[in-house]
């Protein structure tokens, strides 16, 4: 009668049986040299990218590379690059992982292909850990572009002239969008002469404090356009009417400035936008493909450990 220690006498478990068995169906070791490898590879090459894209391109005009061919010029060398460290990875996995005997060969390729899939796993976390602060820019850079842009473009230019206007005295050479509307409401409509004014600092920022404070809205107060009309009557020798009519003109047509630099803006931000999720969808395709070639890789390196 076969008892339970003859059993365990005759257990392939035993040390020394002709078929060990793995406790184990993954071998980490060889996941984690594996990724090691292909998440330097991917960092050396990476930063060799980066080399030559920017020593391709130059700030002069018709020299370097276009913006379109760096952008593909980028996206074709991330997806080498995670083709390329992917499959290093994913074949030393398979080439260094423990021999199983005594396993189906639907298995030894199901294990090999776990085998290279883990190793991209492993590799790319650690390389978005080494890379977070440069994804990051890549992919929210289109967010933040979006959200700096929430309707504030026209008071953000209007306050920008406002503080060069208000420091028209210590820099006389520093002019704005916003100067140029004031500057110009108080040329005169004659050769100056003893009895007109000369507009002085004091009047050009009242002016444009006026300017600003109704910047948001479509048309100029009716009050504050008869007290300029007035300040730009004696400083020109217009009528009042006259003034008034220069005054109303003059906003509009800076009204019609600020909305059209508000487009530009808004135009860049949604450019920034898409550019972004373009890198995004891009970066996932490429590390989908370096998924694939991982896990083929493996198979392959895993077919030679066992001729071995």
């Amino acid at each position: 009668m076969t008892t339970n220690s003859d059993l365990s006498a005759n257990s392939p478990v035993m040390t020394g049986s002709p078929f060990p068995y793995s406790a184990s169906a993954v071998s980490w070791g060889a996941i984690i040299a594996g990724a090691a490898a292909a998440a330097a590879l991917s960092l050396i090459l990476l930063m060799l990218g980066m080399g030559f894209g920017f020593s391709s391109v130059s700030p002069w005009a018709y020299d370097g590379i276009s913006a379109a061919q760096f952008g593909i010029s980028t996206i074709a060398w991330v997806t080498l690059t995670q083709l390329v460290a992917s499959g290093m990875g994913g074949y030393l996995a398979g080439r260094l992982r423990t021999k199983w005997l005594d396993t189906h060969t639907d298995e030894v390729y199901f294990r090999d292909t776990a085998h290279g899939f883990l190793t991209w796993a492993v590799a790319s976390l650690a390389t978005a850990a080494l890379l977070t602060s440069v994804i990051g820019s890549i992919i929210g850079g289109g967010i933040k572009a979006g959200a700096s842009v929430t309707g504030s473009a026209a008071s953000t230019a209007m306050a920008t002239a406002a503080m060069a206007s208000s420091d028209r005295s210590k820099a006389g050479s520093e002019t704005g969008a916003l100067n140029y509307f004031v500057g110009s409401l108080f040329r005169p409509n004659m050769p100056a002469t003893d009895t007109v004014e000369k507009p002085n600092t004091s009047a050009l920022i009242e002016v444009t404090t006026i300017f600003l404070n109704a910047g948001q809205t479509e048309a100029m107060p009716a009050e504050d356009v008869r007290y300029v009309g007035q300040l730009v009557a004696q400083r020109t020798g217009l009528t009042r009417q006259e003034a008034e009519q220069r005054v109303t003109d003059t906003y509009a047509r800076m009204q019609e400035k600020l909305k059209a630099a508000e487009v530009a803006v808004k135009e860049a931000a949604d450019k920034a936008r898409k550019a972004s999720a373009y890198a995004a969808l891009w970066l996932f395709i490429s590390l989908l493909a370096g998924a694939f070639v991982a896990s083929v890789s493996a198979i392959f390196g895993g077919r030679q450990r066992d001729l071995c």
